[in-house]
């Protein structure tokens, strides 16, 4: 049975980190938010978080998102592929239920790993 912990060594914590996933990542976006991929050289994916002020002013609205994308993580993290993830905040997300939220997560993780399947299966002609 999978453990479903949200460890440190499932986190994102060093600016370089972030910076490796700007870089050149796989792009899953709404209009409210956007999830950013890149492959990673450990065993496990991590998730990285930017919920920005400008978005989001009050600190209980962002710790909210942050609360439901950290569970929404932690429940898929045995289906995700190995990368690093980075979830960014765009204008809006506060107007999103935490079901819509959960909602709108779940089809952002599918379509990484889809995304992830289709990376690592050789082009068919």
């Amino acid at each position: 049975m999978n453990k479903l912990t949200f460890s440190r060594e499932l986190r994102l914590l060093a600016p370089v980190q972030f910076k490796a996933v700007f870089e050149q990542p796989f792009r899953a976006s709404t209009p409210q938010l956007t999830l950013l991929a890149r492959e990673n050289s450990i065993a496990n994916p991590r998730i990285g978080l930017t919920v920005a002020k400008k978005h989001l002013k009050r600190a209980h609205d962002r710790n909210r998102i942050k609360r439901i994308v950290r569970e929404s993580f932690r429940l898929k993290q045995h289906s995700l592929p190995n990368y690093d993830f980075v979830f960014v905040a765009k204008g809006g997300i506060g107007k999103l239920s935490n079901q819509e939220l959960f909602a709108t997560l779940d089809k952002l993780w599918n379509r990484h790993i889809r995304l992830a399947q289709n990376a690592t299966q050789p082009n068919q002609a």
